[in-house]
């Protein structure tokens, strides 16, 4: 469905500075418009999460935009009046490049800038602020917050103005935002040897080699006229031995979500994991309280071992929600909205008996109602929550074709903002009167996608393992005709799913473009179907999900049978690449080609190189010692006798989840047998490929790779 606003021309004018790349329609009979390329896809414009003032009336919202040549990324800002329905967007020029906008009790924008319109300043991190017109004129910057030994990494605003909290990595044992003689103990010298000791919890984690002593710290300052007063105070306690040590937020993807001021600024709640020698093997994540003293903080939810985050507090201050798990160590169980009157101390579970998992959660502005957002089949809605009885009610924001909502704001006057996407149109931003039907209010990418060759996707369901309803979904070109060669997504986690959104990686739509029909199968162990069906990859990652994989082949050729099953290749990242690993052994003369990610080929040496140990003990049952016939039932590398289908490996250098010595250990098996094989390494990517031209890297040799098997073989 199509339904641009009438500034959307506007916008696109302002966001499109070169034309799409040059495409050639040759090899795809029938199309009347140019399919998307890899080079689209990297250069599209992506929006950010909206920011809205306290009335409702503004909202400001970030666009990053690539360059088509050198693939430079740099930020545009946006004011919209809401108030005023049809309002065109108005291009803000901040006199400082800046990030994280955030709009302020006083009306003003505050931001983060590493720049200074003073020449031969310090280049650090800085809060600003600057003041706003309706008609998008910004004045002078003026610094709110600046900690000359320490970089700021985020903020947060009190609700009234009075107070902003600071995070970032600070020395435990400093009592301040930072310190001039601050030193990491574990580099002590005289080598650039690390030393680590175990008691200190992770050593690497995700993308970097950790840094004891010196976690992720908040630390309040009042405000006063918009600028931060004195060094600060530490929500995790002055005292190190009376407080606590951990990364607040949590690290590595923990951010301002993690963190809520009561409306009157007088005590903060934070998430919070401790730092310590349970670290790799624990998912225990807290809630905590802090008085803004500088004492220690209090510990609101220390009954629960598993996750407790995102805190966020009702507008009048009596109600504090968050999202938590129920089992210690799985990192996949069902997120259920808790609830606490601060008055009384009374906690409730407010949704344990809907089989739910909730993925954010909102006060609505009036403080009646939670707002909350959760996968459900192959989409995700938003729900309205009852505080008082726990009610869950699936709102309607876009009339059944949901897709994907998420950075959802609540409005005075019972209105919503989000953003939505699909498998085949990027974010846009959504504004719902009432908890309604919602309207377009951007065209950041739309008409852009206009212009490339359409595509089609089809949902299906199949009797799967243990005979349960299994998901898929069908994507290709519209206008193509077969025999089109198809290509198996298998999706990582593998608590995931490949559900109707946008991606700007792992992407159905470009990889359709290339003339290839793109089936993903939700096999057991998904997420968006209830709780026991994301339980049941438990201790059988190579079973059921197999299965489901083969009878959903086979479901989606029959129904669709444009597409030429003989010409199919298989491909995975994380979980999909040990699926595509284990394929290789158990399903080895199936398909042309598989493309390996990122996947897991030996399950022992796994187990003891990576960095969160809940999640394979968990999966598996234990650790290896432990577990070891689970394991080895699963573990690939026991079946490399049967290889013997073409594999092309990437793996990053920085991906500490799966080392990238498993990447090399399937390519040394691949050698050993003479199939056909390529390994694609980049050095300064994670488990993620994420920089513009490494992204393009990353298609170009993948798309060769699909063509060298499914087209060269047509062509015979």
């Amino acid at each position: 469905m199509r339904n641009l606003t009438a500034f959307g021309a506007v916008i696109a004018a302002a966001l499109i500075a070169a034309p799409l790349a040059a495409q050639d329609t040759a090899t795809i009979p029938g199309l009347t418009a140019p399919p998307m390329s890899a080079a689209d896809l990297v250069t599209l414009p992506r929006l950010g999460a909206p920011v809205v003032n306290a009335a409702g009336t503004l909202a400001v919202y970030s666009v990053t935009v690539t360059d088509p040549e050198s693939l430079s990324r740099s930020p545009a800002h946006y004011l919209l009046d809401l108030s005023t329905p049809g309002a065109a967007p108005t291009a803000l020029t901040l006199p400082l490049k800046g990030s994280d906008l955030a709009f302020g009790s006083d009306g003003q924008l505050y931001f983060l800038s590493s720049a200074h319109p003073e020449a031969g300043a310090p280049q650090r991190s800085r809060v600003w602020r600057v003041t706003l017109a309706k008609d998008g004129t910004v004045g002078t910057p003026q610094i709110v917050a600046d900690a000359p030994h320490s970089a700021i990494a985020g903020f947060k605003l009190a609700p009234n103005g009075t107070a902003i909290a600071l995070w970032g990595e600070v020395a435990r044992d400093c009592p301040t935002f930072g310190c001039a003689d601050a030193k990491p103990q574990h580099l002590p010298g005289p080598g650039t040897g690390r030393l680590y000791d175990a008691k200190d919890g992770f050593v690497r984690h995700w993308d970097r080699w950790a840094t004891p002593g010196t976690p992720n710290r908040i630390f309040t300052f009042p405000l006063k006229n918009g600028v931060a007063q004195g060094e600060g105070v530490p929500v995790d306690g002055t005292d190190p031995a009376t407080g606590i040590t951990a990364d607040t937020p949590t690290m590595p993807f923990g951010g301002a979500e993690e963190i809520a001021f009561t409306p009157d600024g007088s005590a903060l709640y934070f998430t919070a994991r401790l730092s310590n020698a349970d670290e790799p093997t624990s998912t225990n994540l807290d809630i905590y309280a802090a008085d803004l003293s500088g004492s220690a903080p209090k510990l609101l939810t220390g009954n629960n071992k598993a996750t407790d985050t995102t805190p966020v507090v009702s507008p009048d201050g009596h109600y504090l929600a968050w999202l938590a798990m129920e089992r210690p160590t799985y990192e996949a169980d069902k997120l259920a909205v808790q609830l606490l009157d601060l008055k009384t101390g009374q906690m409730r579970n407010l949704t344990k008996d809907t089989d739910l998992s909730f993925g954010s959660l909102a006060w609505s502005a009036d403080g009646k109602h939670l707002i909350a957002t959760a996968q459900k089949v192959l989409d995700t809605p938003a729900f309205n929550i009852d505080p008082k009885t726990g009610k869950v009610t699936e709102l309607n924001l876009m009339a059944g074709n949901e897709a994907h909502i998420a950075n959802l704001v609540p409005l005075p006057g019972g209105r919503a903002l989000f953003t939505r996407d699909s498998l085949g149109q990027p974010a846009e931003l959504y504004l719902s009167d009432g908890m309604g039907q919602a309207r377009p209010l951007t065209d950041v990418a739309t008409t852009r996608m206009g212009g490339l060759a359409s595509i089609v996707t089809r949902r299906f369901s199949f009797k799967g393992a243990n005979g349960d309803t299994v998901w898929g979904q069908i994507t290709r070109l519209a206008d193509q005709t077969g025999p089109i060669p198809a290509l198996l997504y298998i999706h990582g986690g593998p608590q995931g799913s490949y559900n109707d959104s946008w991606s700007n990686r792992w992407n159905p739509r470009v990889t359709a473009s290339q003339g290839y029909a793109v089936i993903s199968v939700d096999f057991h162990g998904s997420t968006g179907y209830g709780q026991a069906f994301t339980d049941a990859i438990n201790k059988d990652w190579g079973g059921g999900p197999l299965e489901d994989l083969q009878k959903g082949l086979d479901a989606a050729l029959k129904l669709d049978t444009q597409i030429d099953g003989d010409r199919a290749c298989a491909m995975g990242a994380s979980y999909g690449g040990y699926m595509v690993n284990w394929i290789a052994g158990q399903w080895p003369d199936r398909f042309k080609c598989i493309v390996q990610h990122d996947g897991l080929f030996d399950m022992r040496s796994m187990y003891y190189s990576t960095e969160e140990l809940w999640f394979p003990r968990w999966d598996f049952g234990g650790s290896y010692d432990e577990a070891r016939e689970t394991y080895e039932k699963w573990n690939p590398s026991n079946h490399v006798a049967k290889w013997k289908t073409p594999m092309l490996v990437v793996t990053g250098e920085k991906d500490f989840r799966v080392s990238y010595s498993q990447g090399l250990m399937s390519f040394t098996a691949l050698q050993e047998r003479g199939i056909p094989s390529q390994l694609l390494v980049f050095p300064d990517e994670n488990h993620w490929v994420l920089g513009a031209k490494n992204s393009l890297q990353w298609h170009s040799t993948v798309f060769a790779w699909l063509d060298r098997w499914l087209k060269a073989e047509a062509a015979k």
